[in-house]
């Protein structure tokens, strides 16, 4: 007879607890229509600031959300109900969107505040599991994170209900950075202080791949010089270049697979004919902040970057910016233009 795992049942439980979150999420796609969609516009276009409000694991989930929305573009802060009652409803003007949380939405010290804010003009959107509730029928819009079962065995700690939050809280996020067309240099002005923005701060000159580490070939290569070339990269790409090192174009797996599905020999090609002609370039003196943006707007990974005469002077790869190990910083190497 086989020996149980001791660690079996923990194993257990734990999956079971993930999917029960993970079916509360994808249940809320379900729900996700016009309340949502109006919630969006209301935030977007308010003049005053998102006031978030929630008690016990409503209001952390709240904080959070509170966080995100600062960090994307969109003003806000977290209002305690208990304190709320004790004189901070005097930090709500007419012109803010209070969006309070609560699961059941009969959370006593909630609905009070509300009764209030209600006077002063204030726009309300609840996120509650009972859109008939108290607080849902209070509200202006409510978007409903009901979800079916707690992961608590007991169904009495918020487990679910609370993932099914925070979810929405970021699909809110998420539409109002589409919304207000948030890009990353604006990130990177709210958070100079991040890895990310510590990143994003630099100049292109400073962190472009130069040198040898640079897959380039000479117009005129052959399919397999090129694909050689590429494949020591590792980069998935290959940029093309002409006398005096002029950029002339660049090679990319897209290209390649592009090749194949249009043509029975391509090794017998020269490079020059499967290459994208005239591709987008960045200068060196060019922050990566923009670069990023770039990237972003044309859906590409890698920009060449050129100096004002067109010469190829390094590259600069969507894995540098975003945080795949760190800026590569080695001023001993020497891009040779010649």
């Amino acid at each position: 007879m086989s020996k149980k795992d001791p660690h079996s049942d923990v194993l257990r439980q734990a999956r079971e607890v993930l999917a029960i979150e993970a079916e509360g999420i994808l249940n809320l796609r379900e729900r996700i229509g016009r309340e949502f969609a109006e919630t969006v516009e209301l935030i977007y276009g308010s003049k005053g600031r998102v006031i978030v409000t929630g008690i016990g694991k409503s209001g952390i989930v709240g904080r959070k959300i509170v966080a995100t929305l600062n960090s994307t573009g969109t003003s806000s802060f977290f209002l305690h109900p208990v304190e709320a009652m004790h004189g901070d409803l005097g930090m709500v003007l007419r012109d803010d969107v209070i969006l309070a949380l609560s699961n059941s939405g009969e959370t006593p010290e909630l609905v009070a505040i509300l009764a209030i804010v209600q006077g002063l003009g204030a726009r309300i959107v609840a996120m509650t599991g009972d859109a008939g509730s108290t607080l849902g029928r209070m509200a202006d819009l409510v978007l409903d994170v009901g979800v079916a079962r707690e992961a608590c065995p007991l169904g009495l700690a918020p487990t679910a209900s609370t993932t099914a939050a925070l979810a929405m809280g970021d699909a809110l996020a998420v539409a109002l950075i589409n919304r207000r067309r948030f890009n990353p240099m604006d990130f990177r002005r709210l958070h100079p202080g991040g890895s990310l923005g510590e990143r994003l701060s630099v100049r292109v000159g400073e962190v472009m791949i130069v040198g040898g580490k640079v897959p380039r070939a000479e117009r005129g290569a052959s399919m397999s010089e090129a694909l050689e070339i590429m494949n020591r990269g590792n980069l998935g790409v290959l940029l093309v270049v002409g006398p005096r090192g002029r950029l002339e174009g660049i090679f990319t797996d897209g290209d390649l697979r592009r090749a194949l599905a249009g043509h029975e020999d391509v090794r017998s090609m020269t490079v020059d004919r499967m290459m994208t002609r005239d591709p987008i370039v960045i200068s060196r003196d060019r922050l990566a902040a923009e670069a990023l943006e770039i990237m972003q707007a044309h859906e590409v990974t890698v920009l060449p970057i050129t100096d004002p005469d067109g010469r190829l002077e390094g590259m600069i790869h969507l894995h540098d910016l975003l945080g795949k190990g760190k800026f590569r910083f080695d001023p001993a190497i020497h891009f040779n233009h010649d």
